[in-house]
Order: C-alpha cells, then structure tokens, then sequence
C-alpha cells in the first residue's frame, strides 16, 4: 500500500494554498466543503479563484512564495503552474513535517488528493497512488452510479439511533445483527424514499424485538418482518436504459420475477444467489397468470424477503402494474414503483422518429392493439385526428383492422407509419410505410418480437437506414 488512506478533520483549521489559477480552485472547492480556514499566496487570481475569494472572503496575498507562509499550517497547497515553486513549497513543508500536496505531482507530495464520492456524511475516495487520476475518476463514476443518493440520509438515521441500541442491546454481535437486519429490510428503503417516520416504525419494531430475545437470552436473527416489494420498469430492451435506482434495488434482491419482455442481460445485474422466477406471458401462452403473479409477489414479501418485479417498458403504461400494486395493497404490503424508459420511447429514440413536433404533432396517444374477444375496440374518430402521434402496443396481430379503421374515420391513407420491433436491441427492425401500405410491408418483412406502431406526420422525419 503506497499511501495510508485516512479522512482528515480540517473543520477551521488554517490551510495554505499556494497558487490562484483553475488548479488552485478545485482544490479550494474541496477546503471549503471540509470548512478550512484558508489564506491564498499569489500574485494573480483566475477569474473562478477570484469568485471563490470574494464569495467566501478568503484572505489573499497578491505576491510570490515566502517560507514564513507556511508558519502554524496544517495542510499546504502547492498549486502553481511553476515546477520550482511547487517543489520549493514541498521541501520547505516536509522539513517542518507538515502535510503537503503538489497538485498532479506525487513524486514532491506527501499527500495525495483522491477522487471522491459525497454522500456526507458518508464519504468514499478513490486513489491510484497518483498513477492515473482519470483511472480514479472512472471508479469513482462506477461508485456513483452504484450508492443511493440519499445513503447520507440513512447514515443520520442510524447515527440518531447508535445510543438507543447500545442500551437496549449490551450485546455487541446482537446489535451487528440489528443493523444487518435493519438495512436488509423496509426500513432502509423507506429512508431513500425520504419516508422517515415510516422507517422510523420498522426500526422500533425490529429493535422490540431483539431487545424481548436478548432479556430471554435467546440468541436469533432479529425478525426483519415483512420484506420489500418494487415494481421495475425495465426499459425496452438495452440494459443500459436501466435507471440507477432499478439498478440498486435490483442488485439487492432476493427473488427477481421476470416477464418475456425482459432482455435477460439485465438478469444477469442480480445477486448471483438471487432466485429468478420467469412469470412471462405471451399471446398463445399465459404462463403463471395474472393471479399467480399477484400470489408469489405476496408469498415472497410475507416471507421477509426483498423482491423485485421486473417489468419491460414502465410498470404503468400496459404494464398492469397497477393491478399488482392493488394485490398487494390488499395484501397490506408497500410497494415501491420504479418508472422505466417506456416501449414507446426507446422505439422512437432508436429508430429516429420524434414523439412531438411543434409544426407536426402537439400531441401523443398510448394505446393498445391488443385484441379482445376477435375485435380492437378504440375511440377512432379521436385517433384519426391530425396534429398528433399515435402510439399503438401490442398492435402486430390486428395492425391491418387498426390501419383500415383509422382511414374510414378519416385518417388520410398517405398519412406516415411505421412499426418497431426488437425497439433499442440488436435485432431492432424498422418496417416503414403509410397507413395503406404498413400492415402489407410488416408481413412481407417477416417481422416477429415485440412491436410498437407509430403513426403521424412526426414518422415522415425519419430517413430510412
């Protein structure tokens, strides 16, 4: 280990930074934020250490370098553009063992500066010993993208309830098991959600009850009581339009319900312990039912366990996450909801075809092709009106009778269309056409896989590929 990473108080502590150019900012942003008191020696100041300076009233000393600058410093700067100077400063620091830091020059640093991920108080910072700051950058980019953003938030709350738990559990590993407990449950989740009084609740529950087993000299997991249930929105194929919040529950679920919309790479972001149960349905083959669905999402929740039901697009747009938000709302279990990119979206994006156009369309229309009882049942005098885009899910089977009423009620046959499949994947196919000719086109390309239909002026913008 090149370097002993530790987290310094510099909370009104003086600080030196010797330089006023863009360099010299960054590093003030970061004494600022650990609430250093700081004084600047530099003939010149940029124009943002200038805004840094009367912003916050550092006090600055418009000339070169002197070693009495360095009296009573805690931590000193070097952050000019000249090489001597730096070095100077550092020679000069390390003789009275003070705390140097050349910037972007470990070999006259005694220490180093690390990328670093906020979440106060919780702090994470990455270093590669000065080899590579982009190297530590881009971890730091993976880290953010992996902790909640309200992790902060949940640090106060355990920190609020430290003492409390020491006098109710003397036991040390009784209280590791709490808190184990706590942040594999509800409770932990209602705080990201800001939720606080409810996880307030859970966690007075579960401390309860491990107080009850520690005066019965009982020795057992605390009971985290019911589990967690969160309805994802997958997106409509790529993996990487999965958002952060999906990304982490995902990751720390126990049981992952999955439907036939799901690419399976996103699979593969779960525990690898994680129970993966398939709960696809298609047109010719209803697998566990709607029932069924509602049924294992209450069973595994009642069990204590985190659970995650994956569904493609956004659980809300002919998702039926509605209907399993009621089961379980009746079941009196919570439920979080996770909005996905939809189907909608991510085919247009990724076929080139803009929803909404000032001149084209001030509008869009979310239906549903899905046939019922043999027939599609629509408002199609309101969806052959101009000035607007159509959406149409799940319109394959009767796109013909769709296309053709539309034109009986009005709808121009010239009018632009264009139907999606395998939207945002690898495989993705673009059949383009008009609302005579669609239907025709998309059977003599053979389409098969999900597809939306997109219809309206919007879809003419598209130059085919």
């Amino acid at each position: 280990m090149d370097y002993l990473p530790l987290f310094l108080d510099l909370n009104d502590r003086p600080c030196l930074v010797v330089g006023g150019g863009e360099v010299a900012a960054r590093k003030l942003e970061l004494l600022l934020a650990a609430g250093a008191r700081i004084e600047i020696v530099a003939p010149v100041l940029g124009a943002h250490t200038r805004r840094l300076v009367d912003d916050h009233g550092i006090p600055v000393q418009s000339r070169v370098f002197a070693a009495s600058d360095l009296d009573g410093r805690v931590l000193v700067i070097a952050a000019t553009d000249d090489p001597a100077v730096n070095r100077q400063v550092f020679e000069l620091g390390t003789a009275r063992n003070m705390l140097v830091n050349s910037v972007d020059q470990p070999a006259i640093s005694n220490v180093i500066f690390p990328a670093i991920v906020d979440r106060s108080p919780v702090i994470v910072a990455v270093s590669t010993g000065g080899r590579s700051p982009t190297l530590a950058r881009t971890v730091r980019g993976w880290l953010e993208a992996r902790l909640p953003a309200r992790l902060g938030a949940l640090a106060d709350f355990i920190g609020a309830r430290r003492r409390a738990v020491q006098q109710a559990l003397p036991d040390v590993p009784a209280r590791q098991r709490l808190w184990e407990a706590f942040l594999r449950g509800p409770g932990a989740e209602q705080v990201y959600r800001g939720d606080v009084d409810a996880a307030a609740v859970a966690f007075d529950a579960l401390l309860g009850g491990a107080a009850r087993a520690s005066a019965d000299g009982v020795e057992r997991r605390p009971d985290q009581g019911q589990g967690t249930v969160a309805l994802i929105g997958a997106g409509p194929g790529d993996p990487e339009l999965l958002t952060l919040k999906a990304l982490r529950l995902l990751q720390s679920a126990d049981v992952v319900l999955y439907d036939n919309l799901v690419d399976r790479r996103i699979l593969d972001y779960a525990r690898r312990d994680a129970e993966r149960v398939y709960v696809g349905k298609q047109r010719s083959d209803h697998g566990v039912g709607q029932d069924g669905i509602h049924r294992l999402l209450v069973e595994h929740a009642r069990a204590g366990q985190s659970v995650v039901r994956l569904k493609g697009g956004d659980p809300y747009i002919f998702g039926r996450g509605g209907e399993e938000v009621e089961a379980l709302a009746e079941a009196g279990l919570d439920c979080v909801v996770v909005p996905g990119i939809t189907a909608a979206l991510g085919a247009a994006s990724y076929a080139g075809i803009p929803l909404t156009h000032r001149e084209l369309a001030q509008s869009v229309r979310f239906v549903t092709g899905h046939r019922a009882e043999d027939r599609v049942n629509l408002d199609w005098p309101e969806l052959a009106k101009p000035g607007q885009t159509l959406v149409i899910y799940m319109g394959r089977g009767g796109l013909a009778e769709i296309l053709a009423r539309l034109v009986e009620h009005g709808m121009r046959p010239d009018m632009p269309a264009a139907l999606v499949a395998n939207a945002t994947l690898e495989d993705q196919r673009v059949v383009q056409g008009t609302v005579s000719d669609l239907a025709e086109r998309v059977v003599a390309a053979g389409v098969t896989g999900p597809t939306i239909t997109l219809v309206g002026e919007v879809v003419g913008l598209r130059r085919p590929g």
